[in-house]
């Protein structure tokens, strides 16, 4: 049952720099913004007269879940230049800690950031009745400055890539609006396109693999195994294309995503007969990174320090080198991304995991594919996903490959992933 908050102490949506001075020169409804400012950035971000901003416009419904960033020890690997930072999502309301181990994103801090789910609608203006999830950022009370930075840099970032209303990207989750509590907490409210992300589809396929085995339906699974497999090995590619296309709308307007992984792309449905009306949207943007010249020139914040760090110890110097390398990154993170979805789901649950995979590449075949596969294909239960990868005559272990290269300079730009052959659907 949804509940609306009439009475609660919200204000205008803001964000604080890290100074904790009120920043508010992306909204323009703020009254403390001048006009001339606040012509500027609508000129520059269009899309921002149209968010929601008043508080009672929205219902808020149940809690949907929670979750936090920590740091994790890294490991060596042989990329040029280093790994991201690893780190993961820890959930703390309704999820394993085998999950955990599904997200790499920048580190953040000790824990300290604790973002909250829910479920609402919109009960105002045009838009009412559109179905909504609320992503609440603590005040800086719970947690610090970078929760304010991450708010703000998560609504700048689909503050420009939704400017142009006549080309939004149906590969991104839209942002609608939302506000600040008196206390501090940032609201923002997307349009609910789907609950479900592509960690929690490869957890649901593998676990009903394990199941229909164990339950004694060996024989209905050999009879019916061609046909589940290949409709699955279809829903994994459409998956990937949607989530490369959105990364290559995004790269096109000089934004980098930086936490691309399984739970960072959302998706409309998990049923695999349903393909045909899948449509997958990345999500959590709050690592999102300016790539813009004006950008590169000027010294980066403290969500892009990792990256730029990297980046110099790769040898980059240049704004264009940096781009460059930058892009090449968000490639890595997409490659490690189709990795997990061309195995999880053909494995039983528990037989592999994203941080296993990534370890397995990473460290043991230090980025050596061709070694990588003949493992696997000693391992029966993984000889499923190298069928996959395997097919068009080992396309999929082709363009694994080249979006793991350790060389960033060699990597794929996202255009051309999606016009690899295992990408179009030609091996199918």
């Amino acid at each position: 049952m949804l509940i609306s908050l009439p009475n609660h102490p919200f204000t205008a949506l803001t964000a604080r720099n890290p100074n904790g001075r009120l920043q508010c020169d992306f909204l323009h409804q703020i009254p403390k913004l001048s006009s001339r400012s606040g012509s500027a950035t609508m000129q520059k971000f269009p899309l921002i007269r149209a968010l929601i901003t008043n508080p009672d416009a929205f219902a808020v419904g149940r809690l949907v879940g929670s979750y936090g960033f920590m740091n994790i020890t890294s490991y060596s690997s042989s990329q040029e230049g280093g790994l991201s930072s690893a780190a993961t999502y820890e959930k703390s309301l309704g999820y394993s800690s085998e999950d955990a181990e599904r997200l790499r994103v920048q580190a953040v801090g000790e824990g300290q950031v604790k973002i909250r789910l829910y479920e609402g609608r919109v009960v105002q203006g045009p838009l009412i009745g559109t179905r909504i999830i609320f992503k609440v950022y603590p005040g800086q009370r719970a947690g610090g400055a970078e929760a304010d930075m991450m708010a703000a840099n998560e609504l700048n970032a689909h503050a420009s890539l939704q400017s142009d209303s006549k080309n939004i990207c149906q590969n991104l989750q839209i942002l609608l609006g939302g506000f600040e509590t008196k206390t501090g907490e940032q609201w923002l409210a997307f349009r609910n396109d789907g609950i479900y992300s592509a960690a929690d589809y490869a957890k649901v396929t593998s676990e009903s693999m394990a199941k229909e085995l164990s339950g004694g339906e060996q024989k209905l699974w050999n009879f019916d195994m061609n046909r589940k497999l290949k409709r699955r090995r279809f829903f994994v590619i459409k998956l990937l294309n949607g989530a490369i296309r959105g990364l290559a709308y995004m790269h096109d307007r000089d934004r980098l995503h930086q936490s691309l992984g399984p739970a960072s792309v959302v998706l409309n449905t998990t049923v695999e007969q349903d393909v045909p009306y899948l449509v997958p949207r990345l999500r959590d943007l709050a690592f999102s990174v300016d790539v813009g010249y004006s950008s590169l020139v000027a010294h980066g914040g403290p969500l892009s320090e990792g990256l730029w760090h990297r980046a110099l110890a790769a040898g980059t110097f240049t704004p264009l080198e940096k781009r460059a390398y930058g892009i090449a990154d968000d490639i890595y993170e997409a490659g490690l991304l189709f990795a997990f979805l061309a195995f999880i789901p053909f494995c039983e649950a528990g037989v592999m995991d994203g941080l296993s995979l990534q370890r397995l590449f990473e460290s043991t075949f230090q980025l050596d594919l061709n070694a990588a596969r003949e493992y696997c294909l000693a391992d029966d239960r993984l000889l499923e996903a190298v069928k996959f990868l395997d097919l068009g005559d080992g396309a999929g272990w082709e363009l694994l490959q080249a979006m793991l290269n350790p060389d960033y300079r060699q990597r794929p730009i996202a255009e051309a992933v999606l016009n690899h052959r295992f990408m179009t659907g030609a091996v199918l």
